[in-house]
């Protein structure tokens, strides 16, 4: 194919591909794992525009829905009866809907809030990106409704349910403020699951540090964290674990020195992971010959690869946040396997396996966790049986944030009690995989899983996710 006539086809391709993941289908059957997309039918509240909806309507323990609405009748009284607080009916309508519909983590979350009723208990939020990501938020929802479900169908925290109220950010720094403000003066809320983008949490952080409230970020990987407040943890590893394995494993697995870097610089967590693997990469005795900005208005693909090669890399590192990745396929698309491809976890998508195909084949990818890497684990398998269908890295990773507030909480339930307990020496908790346990910078003392690009059937795109061996 020609230069001239590559880019128009390739962005046809990739309008394609978002308008189907957009369309809320279950694409991959009975496969949750690679963040694909969902059945839930999703409500009007939920594609409203991030400035038109008011704080306190961004919060639901399951007087209305958040992520996604409508569906059956049954689903759609189930809030009613809520708001009445008819729970007993309430409870009624979510079984009834769950039954059709198993994979709904608002639904399952809205289901044990109704069981509690009125009762004493303890609660706790999350905060979710709905606007800029449906998927995501059903993702990380999925983790919090299953330790939810779990611990509350075990009797609780020493007989206390768990309660969960559900708060949507929309990826925006400004409004995630005003949620951590919310939250914060909320006294019943004693810990907080959130957020998701790095620049996100960074903006609501000194919010809860502040106010000494507990968040435990299931997603946000930049550096800036580490070590910035008592209050400020995170369930993944940072961007420092994750350029450090991927530099490792290109100079010393692939014995390649020479790499191009594309990545956004509007993004925090893009500049977070491109300078790090820099660094990496130069300690381990490689180097970055060039950096390009998928973000800047006059990005070639063509144009950045052609200069990559002649500047003499041998490996493309794509570091873009999700905002950019349809630019970052581009790239994959033109080179078509000509240069060796490494990636960071916001390329961990279907649409990299539907767009990138064969050009991405061999692509190892850098994610805190692996669904085939952890098969024989208490959590997969109740996953498996929950959801009717394979989850990902962040389903886990906000099952690991839920359940280290819960063993906090079994310490100390108050909100200062929680900071102190995660804080101890000897705080461990299991998670999905491994022992939750953090470092003194609050950040999860948990090693990186390198993954590959390698033809399967799993995703239904013919290409699938596989981890590395070590």
């Amino acid at each position: 194919m020609s230069k001239q006539n590559e880019t128009p086809v390739l962005i046809v391709s990739l309008l394609i591909t978002a308008a189907l993941l957009g369309a809320g289908f279950w694409l991959f059957g009975k496969s949750l794992g690679l963040g694909g997309g969902s059945n839930l039918p999703i409500g009007s509240n939920s594609g409203q525009s991030a400035g038109n909806i008011a704080i306190p309507d961004r919060i639901s323990q399951g007087t209305r829905w958040i992520v996604s609405g409508d569906g059956s009748a049954e689903r759609q009284a189930a809030v009613g009866a809520i708001a009445s607080k008819n729970y007993p009916q309430a409870v009624a309508d979510l079984e009834a809907s769950l039954s059709q519909q198993r994979n709904d983590p608002e639904g399952l979350i809205y289901l044990n809030n109704a069981r509690i009723a009125d009762q004493k208990a303890y609660t706790i939020a999350v905060a979710v990106p709905v606007y800029s990501d449906v998927n995501g938020s059903l993702e990380i929802l999925r983790g919090v409704a299953q330790a939810q479900n779990d611990l509350n169908q075990a009797g609780g925290v020493n007989g206390v349910p768990l309660r969960v109220a559900i708060a949507r950010d929309d990826n925006n720094p400004e409004i995630a403020r005003q949620l951590a403000t919310a939250l914060a003066d909320d006294s019943s809320i004693l810990g907080v699951v959130g957020h998701y983008a790095s620049d996100v949490t960074l903006a609501a952080a000194p919010v809860y540090e502040a106010n000494k409230l507990v968040t435990i970020s299931p997603v946000s990987t930049s550096v800036k964290l580490s070590g910035f407040g008592q209050y400020i943890f995170r369930s993944v590893p940072s961007d420092f674990v994750a350029a450090r394995s991927l530099a490792d494993y290109m100079v010393n697995r692939q014995q390649q020195q020479s790499a191009a870097v594309f990545f956004n610089s509007q993004s925090g967590y893009s500049q977070s992971i491109k300078s790090e693997f820099v660094s990496a990469l130069s300690l381990g005795g490689g180097r970055v010959v060039s950096e390009f900005d998928l973000s800047s208005a006059t990005f070639s693909p063509e144009t950045a690869l052609d200069q990559a090669i002649q500047q003499g890399a041998t490996v493309l590192a794509m570091l873009p946040n999700s905002g950019q990745l349809d630019r970052a396929l581009q790239v994959i698309q033109s080179n078509q396997g000509r240069l060796r491809l490494l990636g960071g976890d916001d390329v961990y998508a279907p649409k990299t396996l539907e767009v990138g195909k064969t050009a991405a084949v061999g692509m190892v990818l850098a994610v805190p966790w692996h669904i085939l890497a952890n098969t024989q684990t208490p959590f997969v398998t109740m996953s498996r049986q929950l959801w009717g269908g394979d989850v990902n890295w962040r389903t886990a990773t906000a099952y690991d944030a839920t359940q280290a507030l819960i063993e906090a909480l079994r310490r100390n339930p108050t909100r200062e009690g929680i900071q102190q307990a995660l804080r101890a020496p000897d705080f461990a908790t299991p998670g999905a995989s491994s022992t939750v346990q953090f470092l003194p910078s609050g950040d999860r003392n948990q090693p990186i899983q390198l993954v590959e690009i390698q033809p399967g059937k799993r995703s239904g795109f013919g290409f699938d996710f596989y981890p590395v061996q070590k």
